[in-house]
Order: structure tokens, then C-alpha cells, then sequence
């Protein structure tokens, strides 16, 4: 899975003020990511509010996503839940021939064991049509994917060909690059470390930052695959205050907030969330426009 190596983007769903879905800014926001040398789009992943989008919803994002995309860069699709049988179910329904791969989320809220979480790759994964890339977040399912889990997953099913690791722990990054098969790919999900773990051995990022600056930071991993150490902590300190800003008060909030800056988007973001408060709003802004 060339394809993957270097830096997705976790796509946003933008909308308009009355919050609807904005079609014409989600267009300007691929077009964004393709101009400045993004390596892949990832589709209706957490970023994108998709417990927040209706089943039509989905689909007009997937439509538009793969119309501004014309074929330009490899795509993810994000196919999650909680629910075992609705994901194994979806996969047998849903039309993924746009798509190079899926994404999808260790189990939220039920908490599994380590063997629930094995059981229930086991079963999308032995009906997927399509490689499956594993989602580790234990700061939102509350479960954390153990390296040991992982390892097995990649080992039993070819077609489990990566991990997005997001557990914010370098030491369990480092296991899981120390132990992986030879072509499981270890993406980080945290860009606060994402070049730590691909000057460790990780093939890249699957980024929230990367959507606001693309050039810079796809250019940051493309030179920490390089092992061009020093060039590439310039890029990252330059962007670690903006970095924090954009989590401060939740994700989508503060990238939203970035593309606001940028005349991408609106800042609108669905119940639950609301927008970043103005004071963060006024030190994302004026980072940005001092870049």
C-alpha cells in the first residue's frame, strides 16, 4: 500500500451557517489539499462530524468528495461503529470502487476486551472488499488496541495492511514498529508526533493539521521519510503552537476555525460541538495570517 505512505488528510464537513452541508466549500477544501501535494484523502472520519451526518448526508459527502477528487489522489473511507454486524453489514452494501481503502474505528463505549477487538476486525476484515486500515483512538472509544492485538490482526488477515495510531504513547508507537509485519504500514493519528514516530520507522500521518498547512506539513513527513532530521523540526516547531490551538477546545472546532482564516469554510460546527471560543478564534486567526 504505496499509496498510503507520506500524508492524508482527515477531511472536514463544512457547512453553511443555516447547517447544511456546503458542497461548494467541500470542493474548495479537496482542491486545497490536491494543489499543495497532499498524498491521500481520507473520507467521513472522525473530523468529519459523521455521527452527526444522516445516511444522505454520507452519501452526498462521498459523491462530492469523488467528483472534486477526479481521480487525482488515492482515497479513505471511514467505516466504523460499535456494532459489529452494522459495519460487516454496510460492507456488504455500500459501492467502495472509489476508494483504495477504509478506515475504521476500534469499538466506542462497549469497551472490549482485547480478544472483542480481535473478533471484530476478524469479522470486517473477512469480508471487506477492500484493505482495512485499524483505528486506534483510546481518547475517544476509551479502549486502547494493544500492540499485541494489532501485531495478530496484521499477521492473520493480509488485507489488514495498517494501523492509524492515535494513543498519543511513543513507547507503544515504537512496539508496534518494532513488531509489525514487513509491509504494515504504522501511520500516526497524533500530529503533535507524527514526525517522532516517521523518524521511527512510521510510513506517515493521517493529519488535522496537515488540511490548514498541506505544503508544509506533507513536505515535514516527506523529508522525516527522508531522514532529513533538522529541516524537518523546523516545519514542525514552526507549526506546534497552531497544533495545540487547533485541539484546544475540540476537534473540528479548531480547524474549522483555520479554514475560516482562510476563506475555505465557515467555522459551523453540529450539536455537540460548538465553535472555539473567541479569544482561541483570535490567536488562531492571527497565526494564521502571520504565516
Amino acid at each position: 500500500m504505496q499509496s498510503l505512505i507520506g500524508t492524508g488528510v482527515a477531511l472536514v464537513t463544512p457547512f453553511k451557517k443555516d447547517f447544511s452541508v456546503d458542497v461548494e466549500a467541500l470542493k474548495r477544501i479537496v482542491d486545497f489539499q490536491i494543489d499543495n501535494k497532499i498524498e491521500y484523502l481520507v473520507v467521513l472520519g472522525t473530523t468529519a462530524e459523521s455521527a452527526t451526518l444522516s445516511k444522505s448526508e454520507k452519501e452526498l459527502v462521498i459523491n462530492t468528495v469523488i467528483e472534486a477528487n477526479k481521480g487525482r489522489l488515492p482515497l479513505v473511507l471511514g467505516v466504523g461503529s460499535n456494532n459489529t454486524a452494522d459495519v460487516v453489514e454496510e460492507l456488504k452494501t455500500i459501492d467502495l470502487s472509489a476508494f483504495d481503502a477504509i478506515l475504521s474505528v476500534s469499538p466506542y463505549y462497549n469497551k472490549p476486551t482485547q480478544e472483542g477487538i480481535y473478533q471484530h476486525f476478524k469479522a470486517i476484515a473477512q469480508v471487506s472488499p477492500k484493505p482495512i486500515i485499524l483505528y486506534n483512538v483510546p481518547g475517544r472509544t476509551s479502549s486502547n488496541m494493544l500492540p499485541e492485538t494489532v501485531i495478530r490482526l496484521a499477521n492473520d488477515f493480509k488485507n489488514i495492511v495498517a494501523i492509524k495510531e492515535a494513543a498519543g504513547d511513543m513507547v507503544q508507537a515504537m512496539q508496534l514498529i518494532q513488531n509489525k509485519p514487513k509491509d504494515f504500514l504504522v501511520i500516526s493519528g497524533d500530529d503533535m508526533i507524527a514526525l517522532p514516530m516517521v523518524l521511527a520507522g512510521g510510513s506517515g500521518v493521517i493529519s488535522v493539521i496537515a488540511e490548514g498547512c498541506p505544503k508544509d506539513f506533507s513536505e515535514m513527513i516527506r523529508l522525516g521519510l527522508q531522514r532529513k532530521v533538522d529541516p524537518a523540526y523546523a516545519i514542525h516547531y514552526r507549526y506546534a503552537d497552531l497544533i495545540d490551538m487547533i485541539f484546544e477546545q475540540g476537534n473540528p472546532a479548531g480547524i474549522k476555525e483555520v479554514f475560516k482564516s482562510l476563506s475555505l469554510c465557515e467555522n459551523t460546527v453540529r450539536l455537540p460541538l460548538v465553535n472555539v471560543h473567541d479569544d482561541l478564534a483570535n490567536r488562531i486567526d492571527t497565526f494564521v495570517k502571520n504565516l
